[in-house]
């Protein structure tokens, strides 16, 4: 019997595009079929939850995972990404930095935010720099007519902000944390507030009027939603 989306606890969003929603932080990862390919977008927020994400996509897509690309280097995203063994990574220029330097930072933030102690330690020790650092655009042949583009569009909710365009009769657009549905955008210590209506110019520049947004966190949007989230956050750090 074929496994669907639904199956699983996934929302199917296109024709072999889906996501779920992570309990916890109500994180958001998604999945893109190819041909004989697989990619996840983010990885949730320890090496357990990461191994069940990575069953769960070998199991809708009947093969590996082969690519995973991380939307920003922040512990509810990334601490998952060492369960990927074999697959080939891609972030943003500059997260190779931050989980090379910064492990201290993720974890602290990590168990402040209620992730078990012992859960944060395993995946500080297994993180692994992206093979693959996107500076501006890079496109993905995922076989089957798939391809998908990566766009580094920040900085924003992070200096390394990136977000991954699925084409399709309908886009879909996967923004990482500059777009949150769930709550107000969160600004952390790490965030660049003069640059983040930018970015999310540049997100709607690329994903265009029609696409489907999906936030970081929260339901799937459309493009006036993302217009509107971007004009509030130049109203409430006082940017134009």
């Amino acid at each position: 019997m074929t496994v669907t989306w639904e199956d699983l606890g996934w929302e199917r969003l296109a024709a072999g595009v889906g996501r779920c929603r992570l309990p916890g932080w109500d994180c958001t990862v998604g999945l893109v079929l190819g041909e004989g390919t697989a990619l996840m977008v983010d990885a949730g927020s320890s090496l357990a939850e990461g191994a069940r994400l990575r069953a769960q996509g070998q199991e809708l897509a009947g093969g590996r995972v082969t690519h995973l690309a991380l939307t920003h280097p922040h512990f509810d995203h990334v601490f998952g990404a060492s369960a990927f063994a074999g697959a080939e990574v891609y972030a943003a220029v500059g997260t190779d930095a931050v989980l090379a330097s910064e492990r201290a930072e993720l974890r602290g933030d990590a168990i402040r935010n209620g992730l078990p102690e012992a859960d944060a330690d395993e995946a500080v020790d297994a993180l692994v720099p992206p093979q693959h650092l996107v500076s501006g655009e890079w496109t993905l042949d995922l076989g089957g007519g798939r391809q998908v583009l990566l766009a580094n569009v920040g900085p924003g909710h992070t200096p390394h902000d990136l977000a991954v365009l699925v084409a399709g009769d309908r886009e879909v657009v996967f923004c990482g944390d500059l777009v949150e549905e769930s709550g107000e955008p969160q600004a952390g210590l790490d965030a660049v507030p003069s640059r983040w209506p930018d970015a999310l110019d540049r997100l709607l520049a690329l994903g265009g009027a029609d696409a489907l947004y999906v936030p970081g966190h929260g339901a799937a949007v459309d493009a006036a939603f993302v217009r509107r989230q971007r004009d509030a956050l130049a109203a409430r750090f006082g940017v134009s």
